[in-house]
C-alpha cells in the first residue's frame, strides 16, 4: 500500500512539474536520442510477458502500479535532461491525441457490446465454433475488431462452457475476430483508420487485400476446425452443461445496436468531416471533429449504462476488470513508446536506421516483403496504429502515390500491421480484453510465451506463405 501512495504522489508531482512547461516544448526530436530511452518500454513489455508467469498473484494485485512506475522511468529522467517542456509536451501529446481516443472508443464498444446479450444455449461442436469465427470475422471490419470480439466472445465461452480443452477456441478467436478479421475498412482496426485519416480511401483495403484476408481467414477456419473437431472427437461425452437451454434464440438489450450505429458514425464523421477550427488541450490542437466524436463517445457509454437492464448486465457476467486492464497497461504502453516512435520516426537519422534501411532496396525503391515483415513485427509488441504511421511516412507519406504506383507497399504496410497484432498479447487491444474475460469466465489461458508459441506455429507459417505469394 506504501508503495502505491509513493507512486501515486510522484505522479502527481510529474503532472504538476510538467503542466508548466506543455506550451512552449516543441515535437520531441528522435534523432537526437540515445537508444537507452527505449528501455521502459521494453521494460514494460517484459512485465505483461513475465511477471504473471513468475509472480500472478503480486501481477494481479499490482499490474497498475508496475505500468505506473515504468512510464516514471521514462518521465522523471526525461524531464530532467531534457526539461519539463519537452517531457510534458511529449506525454500531453501521447494521452490527448492518441491514448484518450483510443480508450474512449474501446470503453465505448466494451460497454456497448456488453450490453447486448445473446439469449439462448449454443452447443460447441467444431461445426458452431468455426461459423462463429466466421461471422465475427465479417463483423470485425464493419464494427471493429474491438466491438466484433466483445459482442461474440461470451457467447463462445458459454457455447463451450462444458468442453474440457477450450483454450484453442479463444486463442483463434484472437487470431481471427480480434485481428484478422478487421483489415478490411477503416472501421476494422486502428492503423487502417489512421490511414483514413490521412487520405486513404475508405474502400482502398477492401479492393487490395481481400485476397490476402480471405487466405489468412479462410486458412486459420479450416486449421481451427481440424484441431476443434479432433478435440471434439478425443472428449467423448461431455459432462453436464452448466448453462441451461433456452427455448429460442434472441437478443436481450436490443437498444444497444443503435447504439452501436452511432459509434460507427462517430468514428466515421471525425474521419470524413474536416474543419478548420481547433482546441489546444496541454499543447495538443484538437480538431472540432475529433472532440465531438470524443465527447458522442463518453455520452453513448453513459447511455448504454442508464439503458441496459441490469439482468442483461448479469447474463453477460459484464466486468469493469478486462477494461481497467487494458487502461492501466496501455497507459504505461503509450507513455513509454513515446521515444520508441520518435527514434523510429527520424528514419535513417535515428538509432533505429537499420530498421528503416532493411526495408528499401539497393536501388532506393521500397521493399513490399521487408515492409510486411517490419510492420508486422513491430505491430506485434508496438501499439499497431503509431507503427502504420511510422512506415506509411516512411514509404513516402504520400496517399495518392501509395495508393497508385506503390500500391503493393501500402498493402504489405497494412497488412502487415493489422494481421500480425495477433502474433502477441499486446500487439492490439481486443488481445489483452479477450484474454482477461476468458481468464475471468475460470479459463487458464496461455501465458505471454505459450501464447506467442501459438501465434509462431500457427500464424507464422501462413504469413511466409502470403509474402512469397503477394508481396515478393
Amino acid at each position: 500500500m506504501k508503495h502505491g501512495n509513493r507512486i501515486r504522489q510522484a505522479s502527481a508531482a510529474v503532472v504538476l512539474m510538467l503542466a508548466a512547461g506543455f506550451a512552449g516544448a516543441t515535437q520531441l526530436d528522435g534523432a537526437r536520442l540515445p537508444v537507452a530511452w527505449a528501455v521502459p518500454f521494453a521494460g514494460i513489455l517484459l512485465s505483461i510477458a513475465l511477471c504473471p508467469l513468475w509472480m500472478p498473484a503480486f501481477w494481479h494485485h499490482h499490474f497498475g502500479k508496475i505500468s505506473a512506475a515504468w512510464a516514471l522511468a521514462f518521465v522523471l529522467p526525461f524531464a530532467v535532461l531534457y526539461g519539463a517542456g519537452a517531457a510534458g509536451a511529449s506525454v500531453a501529446h501521447a494521452l490527448v491525441a492518441d491514448y484518450i481516443p483510443f480508450i474512449l472508443l474501446l470503453t465505448a464498444l466494451y460497454t456497448v457490446s456488453g450490453g447486448i446479450f445473446i439469449r439462448g444455449n449454443l452447443h460447441g461442436s467444431a461445426g458452431l465454433n468455426t461459423a462463429l469465427l466466421a461471422i465475427g470475422a465479417v463483423l470485425a471490419s464493419f464494427m471493429g475488431t474491438t466491438g466484433a470480439s466483445m459482442l461474440l466472445i461470451r457467447p463462445l465461452i458459454r457455447a463451450n462452457d462444458n468442453r474440457r480443452h477450450k483454450v484453442h477456441v479463444v486463442v483463434f478467436f484472437i487470431f481471427i475476430v480480434s485481428n484478422a478479421g478487421g483489415s478490411l475498412t477503416p472501421l476494422g482496426d486502428p492503423p487502417l483508420f489512421l490511414g483514413f485519416l490521412k487520405g486513404v480511401d475508405f474502400f482502398w483495403t477492401l479492393r487490395h487485400i481481400f485476397p490476402e484476408t480471405l487466405f489468412l481467414v479462410g486458412s486459420l477456419l479450416a486449421i481451427f476446425f481440424a484441431i476443434d473437431r479432433w478435440y471434439f472427437v478425443r472428449e467423448g461425452v461431455q459432462m453436464p452443461d452448466p448453462t441451461p437451454d433456452s427455448p429460442r434464440l434472441g437478443f436481450d438489450g436490443v437498444a444497444n445496436f443503435g447504439l452501436l450505429a452511432v459509434v460507427v458514425g462517430l468514428v466515421l464523421m471525425s474521419g470524413m468531416w474536416k474543419s478548420p477550427l481547433a482546441f489546444d488541450v496541454l499543447g495538443t490542437p484538437v480538431g472540432l471533429p475529433g472532440l465531438l466524436r470524443d465527447l458522442g463517445l463518453i455520452a453513448v457509454t453513459l447511455l448504454s449504462l442508464r439503458i441496459t437492464p441490469a439482468g442483461v448486465h448479469a447474463d453477460n457476467q459484464f466486468s469493469w476488470a478486462p477494461m481497467a486492464e487494458v487502461a492501466k497497461l496501455f497507459a504505461g504502453i503509450f507513455i513509454t513508446i513515446v521515444p520508441v516512435i520518435a527514434m523510429l520516426r527520424a528514419g535513417a537519422e535515428g538509432p533505429f536506421s537499420p530498421v528503416i534501411a532493411a526495408v528499401t532496396r539497393a536501388d532506393g525503391q521500397p521493399d513490399p516483403a521487408m515492409y510486411f515483415w517490419a510492420a508486422g513485427l513491430l505491430s506485434s509488441f508496438l501499439d499497431n496504429a503509431p507503427t502504420y504511421l511510422v512506415f506509411f511516412n516512411t514509404a513516402g507519406g504520400d496517399p495518392q502515390a501509395l495508393m497508385g504506383p506503390l500500391a503493393a507497399t501500402l498493402a504489405a504496410i497494412s497488412a502487415g500491421s493489422v494481421f500480425m497484432g495477433a502474433n502477441s498479447y499486446i500487439g492490439n487491444a481486443p488481445n489483452l480484453m479477450v484474454k482477461a474475460i476468458a481468464e475471468d469466465r475460470g479459463i487458464r489461458m496461455p501465458s505471454f510465451f505459450a501464447y506467442m508459441a501459438w501465434s509462431c506455429a500457427i500464424l507464422v507459417p501462413l504469413f511466409l506463405i502470403m509474402t512469397f505469394i503477394w508481396f515478393h
